[in-house]
């Protein structure tokens, strides 16, 4: 599932080839893919035709663009993607692409004035998890603004709930390290809690605490501020690293709006190396169970954690 590096590649490419553009016509090819839009797939299509996109904006691993009537006004209302498992959203100029369409084109947003020159934001998605809807936008509660990439002071209401995440500039660090702290569960569930912090999925986790030394299952009501802080850090700095190279890709589930691959996977120290050596100490990688997915350790750096603070 694509993280926050990955959306956040998305959303740059989003800011620099369609903001400004019109939303002149709108098709829905399956409708399971606006489920979350109250007036179903005609009522999504009416929202959108005439706005004009303002912005793109990204909290976490949610995306949004802001939209505005094409005569003038603020925005109201977004544009809300979320990819799920498998979600693209590519842009597109027949021009000089063809009229090639993707086998699983869901979404299919018709454009003009856009500053790339495209005519087609469609919104691909093989497994179907992922969603699109038309949202009103809430004003945040501490007055900052509702995420990366957009000075307005809101965010989807959907969206109000999820934390701020590692990247955003708004984020209160101590805060979310008491957040951490007072969850009373394993480290890895913490970080996967998008209500504490979000952006971090199972891969950045799991690199994460192989950078800080800390096994997953190490409970957070035993670890002092210093550590916990140094796990954040962690992951902030995976996925900086992973944003330089484009995210992280395994197959062509995940590209940017180009239909390029990220390559931060050849970086990988644990994610997905069971049996392969610790970059770091030479002993092989392990592989656990976990919250029906995996998570990836070394033995030795990061040992099991045994009852009592660390």
């Amino acid at each position: 599932m694509p993280e926050l590096p990955e959306v956040e590649t998305v959303r740059a490419g989003l800011d620099r080839l369609v903001v400004g553009a019109v939303v002149r016509d709108v098709e829905v090819f399956r409708e399971y893919s606006v489920r979350r839009h109250a007036g179903g797939p005609a009522g999504f299509a009416d929202q959108l035709r005439g706005v004009r996109v303002t912005g793109a904006a990204r909290r976490g691993k949610y995306l949004w663009l802001p939209v505005a009537p094409a005569g003038g006004g603020e925005p109201a209302a977004a544009l809300l993607a979320h990819l799920g498992m498998s979600g693209q959203l590519l842009v597109r100029d027949p021009a000089v692409a063809g009229e090639w369409e993707h086998p699983h084109l869901r979404v299919r947003l018709h454009l003009s004035g856009a500053p790339s020159g495209a005519r087609y934001l469609d919104f691909v998605d093989q497994r179907t998890f992922g969603h699109l809807s038309v949202t009103d936008l809430a004003p945040t509660p501490d007055g900052a603004p509702g995420g990366h990439g957009s000075p307005l002071t809101a965010v989807p209401e959907p969206v109000a709930h999820i934390a701020r995440d590692l990247l955003d500039p708004a984020l209160d660090r101590d805060a979310a390290v008491e957040r951490v702290r007072r969850r009373r569960t394993g480290i890895k569930r913490a970080l996967l809690d998008q209500t504490v912090v979000s952006g971090v999925g199972n891969i950045y986790a799991d690199e994460a605490l192989w950078r800080a030394r800390v096994h997953f299952a190490r409970a957070t009501d035993t670890m002092t501020r210093p550590v916990v802080r140094r796990v954040l850090d962690a992951a902030t700095e995976v996925m900086t690293e992973s944003l330089a190279q484009g995210g992280t890709s395994f197959d062509d589930l995940y590209v940017n709006v180009n239909g390029e691959s990220g390559y931060f996977s050849r970086s990988l120290a644990a994610y997905g190396r069971a049996g392969e050596p610790c970059p770091r100490c030479g002993t092989p990688v392990r592989r656990d169970e976990f919250m029906n997915r995996s998570s990836f350790t070394c033995p030795r750096c990061q040992p099991r954690p045994r009852q009592g603070r660390w």
